[in-house]
């Protein structure tokens, strides 16, 4: 049987670093220069930071629920992790590049495997205009923000303000207003993966506002472009019991 040379990750809580020690005095551990394979203990947010952490490399990454929220994690078990590995389901993520201006004219560059938001920063609601490869769909939107997500982060943040679940590995994103004012009908839009979205912050001046991929958080900015990456992906690694597909049916169901 092949087995893998695998580099062990845990995020810092107690039952995680348990794990840790538990699992690399069984199957060893390496660092990740020489590892085959990343493994990720922890929970979602765990595997996020692990996910940009480890990108430069592009090894898979097989995680194990250790944390408070474990969509995109495996159920941990001790045993027979080599063959879990080896009859793993590969689904390859492609992150989103956010490149946001700020009100100095300077830009910032950053990946998001999640979402990028657009969250209002003062008391006012944030104004902005929103196109999409070029063309003005939205002159004027009124809301306390506006996100972008991927098909694996339409059950994060995304979810929580009423946007749409997209089947992982889709070639669509989701456009999600957070607590529009106006339009008022306006509950977002899921678009083609290869779109082209601006967003230009209205009034930066007297309605502030800050844009964050994941966690890379940029204030004071005055226009956000949006794409998926041509070049990075990254593999997570899931078991064929995981069911992530029957997952993501069964969430759009649950009241």
């Amino acid at each position: 049987m092949d087995t893998h040379r695998i580099a062990f990750v845990a995020s810092p809580t107690e039952e995680a670093q348990a794990a840790l020690a538990a699992l690399s005095a069984r199957y060893g551990d390496v660092p990740p220069d020489q590892a085959e394979v990343i493994v990720a203990l922890g929970g979602d947010g765990f595997m996020l930071r692990t996910l940009h952490r480890h990108r430069a490399r592009r090894l898979p990454v097989y995680g194990m629920k250790l944390g408070s929220v474990g969509f995109l994690m495996n159920q941990h078990h001790l045993d027979d992790l080599q063959e879990r590995i080896r009859r793993a389901q590969a689904t390859v993520l492609r992150p989103l590049v956010m490149e946001a201006v700020s009100e100095s004219g300077s830009t910032a560059t950053a990946l998001a495997f999640n979402e990028v938001s657009l969250l209002r920063q003062t008391k006012q609601a944030a104004h902005v205009r929103v196109s999409l490869n070029g063309v003005v769909k939205l002159p004027e939107l009124i809301c306390d923000g506006v996100l972008v997500a991927t098909p694996a982060g339409s059950t994060a943040y995304n979810l929580s303000a009423h946007g749409p679940i997209l089947p992982f590995g889709s070639p669509l994103l989701a456009m999600t207003p957070i607590s529009p004012f106006r339009p008022r009908r306006w509950r977002g839009a899921i678009l083609p993966s290869h779109s082209e979205i601006s967003i230009e912050i209205l009034d930066p001046y007297k309605r502030p506002v800050s844009a964050t991929a994941d966690s890379n958080e940029v204030r004071d900015v005055v226009e956000v472009h949006i794409r998926e990456s041509r070049e990075e992906t990254m593999t997570l690694l899931f078991d064929p019991e995981h069911g992530l597909e029957e997952r993501i049916l069964n969430e759009q169901f649950e009241l």
